[in-house]
């Protein structure tokens, strides 16, 4: 670290250097105040205090001492994290199994590294020369063998490829044991998609030093050359790893988490296009903070920072007008918050920056509940649902406030892009992302997060239920552009969403509508709501009605009825 002794006055001049800015016997503390800066301003050598971070303050916290070893640290006295500091946090050993990759059935879809909660499962297109040359070094004939078993020749990316007159590249699936939680979501996503390129496998004595053996290899073979990165499939976004993977994992979260995943997708669509030195994000406090960046651990890449509860969209503000004074018109700053900071608590905040006009986009981690604090009803969660506050008795039958519908309140505001999707909608989602982005004023994304001990659903089912959301009319698509037209109808698109014009959704071969409460009967934050029988109480019907009511006001908006 680099001091800097500035000018100071006369009755400073005659002290020691150890005791710069300390206050002395009988001085007093005005005094001491008043010159404090003037007498010790410190700067940081950047270089220098990230190398020591990593290995000094990563390494107390691993081996436990941190908290009673460490001295004071002027980065921390500044609330300072290093970028990517997650990246050191292992997480091998808090699941039985991990993921192993079936090479022969995948496809290169890239929906397991883009589902991923924690950057745990990572893909690449290496030419398959490069890729042969490099598997020619590794010695022991059984590791060869091994990391070849993470190689698949595909369609999208070896075929293609060779009929556009390039190389053919092989497509690699690779799984950092370091990261991965065993949620087993990338192996639901696949089995979904019915590729079943992806099983879980127990963990044993050689497992994690194999898995180990083959990253290793994935980082050392370099990353995927440009031309096998297709910009029209939005997925690939995520093999541009040094644009696009800013969020490395390591954080806190959940099993299975819906609002990582929401976070990793969006920094990946902003850095591909914008690059990670043109993004910056503003967090509201909330879950997403607390498993995010908390100290010593960051998974972020990108410039983050963190005031309170409800003003983070005023925070915001306050950077834009000084971006805009130094001309960076060009970078893109990103809100971050759940259901209080920004339906409740933040909410005066946030009608303030769509009123604004400002180039600020805001993404809502809607998870329907306070996720954060304990469960307990927030104005986003379903009328008739069960959490804290709202509990269902022999008095009170679940929530019973209307959910506040955010999305059709922030259009209202004048000149505003807004959307609502969630991760399992990928290219729905990013193509909202890049929009928002794009608009040149206030953007909105509402996401829907699945929450897994909020909502009462397995580790590996976060994107089943937001598209269960979404085909129910609990949580319907929705992309508003005022650029498209003058009236609302032009502007609304409700593109994405099962049968658009109907009132429900019937699946193939059901003959039975999907309505809200079939979507209830798949959550334990719905099960007070059922009898013994599996009838719905009266409650859940009233829910929803108000479902339904919601969507039939979508489809009259945007000129479906």
């Amino acid at each position: 670290m680099k001091r800097r002794e500035e000018k100071s006055s006369s009755k400073n001049a005659f002290r020691k250097p150890s005791e710069m800015g300390v206050k002395q016997p009988g001085e007093a503390k005005e005094t001491h105040e008043t010159t404090f800066l003037d007498t010790y301003l410190l700067e940081l050598d950047l270089d220098t205090y990230v190398d020591d971070f990593n290995r000094r303050v990563i390494g107390a916290y691993q081996q436990g001492t941190g908290s009673v070893a460490l001295p004071a640290d002027v980065g921390i006295a500044r609330s300072l994290i290093p970028p990517g500091t997650a990246a050191l946090r292992d997480f091998s050993y808090i699941a039985p199994e991990i993921p192993e990759f079936v090479s022969d059935k995948c496809v290169g879809c890239m929906g397991c590294v883009t589902e991923c909660p924690d950057t745990a499962i990572l893909g690449k297109a290496i030419p398959a020369s490069r890729v042969e040359k490099a598997l020619a070094e590794i010695g022991a004939p059984e590791e060869q063998a091994w990391v070849r078993s993470h190689w698949s020749r595909t369609r999208k990316y070896f075929d293609q490829s060779e009929k556009k007159g390039d190389e053919g590249a092989l497509f690699g699936i690779f799984i950092d044991p370091t990261k991965c939680k065993g949620c087993a979501e990338c192996v639901q996503v696949c089995d979904e998609l019915g590729y079943h390129a992806l099983k879980m496998v127990k963990k044993d004595e050689a497992t994690l030093p194999r898995y180990r053996h083959a990253f290793n290899f994935f980082r050392r073979i370099g990353a995927t050359p440009k031309e096998y990165i297709n910009e029209r499939a939005l997925a690939d976004f995520m093999l541009a790893e040094a644009s696009a993977l800013l969020y490395v994992g390591g954080a806190g979260s959940c099993m299975g988490c819906g609002e990582a995943t929401a976070i990793r997708m969006m920094l990946a669509a902003s850095g591909f296009v914008y690059g990670p030195e043109r993004i910056a994000v503003v967090a509201a406090t909330g879950c997403h903070t607390v498993h995010g960046p908390t100290y010593p651990y960051n998974p972020f890449l990108v410039p983050w920072t963190n005031s309170l509860f409800e003003n983070a969209p005023a925070v915001a503000m306050g950077i834009r007008a000084r971006w805009n004074q130094k001309s960076w018109g060009d970078k893109k700053l990103w809100v971050i918050g759940g259901d209080g900071a920004i339906y409740d608590i933040g909410f005066q905040s946030l009608s303030r920056l769509l009123a604004s006009g400002m180039d600020i986009n805001v993404l809502v981690l809607d998870t329907q509940v306070y996720s954060n604090t304990g469960g307990q009803a927030s104005t986003a969660s379903f009328f008739g649902q069960d959490a804290k506050m709202a509990a269902i008795g022999g008095s009170v039958p679940g929530k019973q406030e209307h959910r506040k519908e955010l999305a059709q309140i922030c259009l209202m505001h004048p000149d505003v892009y807004v959307a609502q999707t969630t991760p399992a909608h990928i290219n729905h989602f990013y193509k909202a992302i890049i929009e928002a982005n794009d608009y040149p004023g206030p953007a909105l994304i509402n996401v829907y997060a699945t929450c897994q001990p909020e909502h009462g659903v397995a580790d590996n089912m976060s994107a089943q239920h937001a598209r269960l959301a979404v085909e129910s009319r609990a949580f319907p698509l929705l992309v508003y552009d005022p650029r498209k037209g003058k009236r609302i109808r032009e502007r609304l698109s409700l593109v994405g969403n099962p049968a658009q014009k109907e009132d429900w959704w019937t699946p193939p071969n059901s003959g039975k509508p999907f309505t809200f409460v079939d979507f209830a009967r798949t959550e334990r934050r719905f099960a007070r709501q059922f009898d013994a029988e599996g009838n719905p109480s009266g409650a859940l019907l009233q829910g929803q009605e108000e479902r339904l009511r919601n969507w039939l006001v979508l489809q009259e908006l945007a000129g479906l009825r």
